[in-house]
């Protein structure tokens, strides 16, 4: 499935199967999930109307539910690390221009119980809210609101997203449960088998520029999805 980029919000929408948003998702290389201040460029807007809001009648046909296949295909980053803390999916192409530019910001530096989530997820490779809140001691709003930090530092991604069946039929009925990961884990060429002639190199998470170069790199390809955004959208798009 192709489009025209320049095409964003004057095109019907396209996000129709979870199939549809990972390729939205992989062709537009960052995107919002939710309508924002630059508009046109979120899955929200390229979603029928109809697909958008879950119903009991309609819980597994909306991006609400297809972001679970597009997490657990590995090839996209899903997370709280756009407009502030807002969920977002990029592939590793963007997704290390912003961790590069992030990381490089003293506001982006993790703080004590920040560190304490990292070490964790070193030595076991990912954490739930449970967890988080049980090593810490914390509720969890307060779990919530670290792994957003995490998140936009480019430090942590949603690693897993599965459903939850309740009640003695096992009915879902949207709920959902979240784990995180690093995003070197999520990428690492090293766990994820690749198809006849991919190279593992494209998944690599280093790059050889400045964060600054990063920064203009990503402003320059979100302008030439939606040529009408302006240097502040995109500046507090970026963070």
């Amino acid at each position: 499935m192709s489009f025209d980029k320049k095409a964003v919000g004057s095109q019907p929408p396209r996000v129709t199967s979870a199939e549809a948003m990972l390729s939205t998702i992989q062709e537009l290389g960052i995107v919002p999930f939710f309508e924002n201040l630059i508009p046109g460029y979120s899955i929200e807007e390229m979603t029928p109307p109809g697909n958008w809001f879950d119903t009991q009648e309609n819980l597994t046909y909306t991006p609400w539910d297809w972001k679970i296949p597009c997490v657990q295909s590995g090839e996209v980053a899903y997370g709280k690390f756009l407009l502030g803390g807002k969920a977002a999916f990029a592939t590793v192409e963007w997704y290390r221009e912003l961790r590069n530019y992030r990381q490089a910001q003293e506001k982006y530096r993790p703080d004590a119980a920040q560190k304490q989530i990292l070490d964790y997820l070193k030595g076991n490779g990912s954490i739930s809210i449970k967890e988080i809140r049980g090593m810490l001691g914390i509720k969890k709003g307060q779990a919530d609101a670290l792994i957003c930090r995490l998140m936009m530092q480019c430090r942590v991604v949603t690693g897993d997203i599965i459903r939850v069946f309740r009640g003695p039929d096992l009915h879902y009925n949207g709920w959902q449960t979240s784990s995180f990961c690093t995003p070197e884990d999520l990428f690492d060429s090293s766990a994820v088998p690749f198809f006849a002639g991919f190279e593992a190199a494209s998944r690599s998470l280093k790059v050889s520029h400045s964060p600054a170069e990063s920064y203009e790199r990503l402003k320059e390809h979100i302008r030439s999805i939606v040529p009408n955004a302006t240097d502040a959208q995109i500046s507090k798009l970026l963070g």
